[in-house]
């Protein structure tokens, strides 16, 4: 249980602090795999022309 005082809500700030930045790396890590998952649906438009 955190303390209804200035040392509890400093305890609180320092845990929102480390879990923003949890949160902004997470962010970061699932943008890094929209570049991973978009080489998967890569379309061959050569082959779209020739009609495959």
């Amino acid at each position: 249980m955190v303390p209804d005082n200035l040392e509890g809500a400093i305890v609180l700030s320092l845990i929102d602090f480390f879990l923003s930045f949890v949160v902004i790396s997470g962010i970061g890590v699932i943008l890094a795999l929209f570049r991973h998952l978009n080489r998967l649906g890569q379309i061959d438009e050569k082959a779209l022309r020739e009609g495959h």
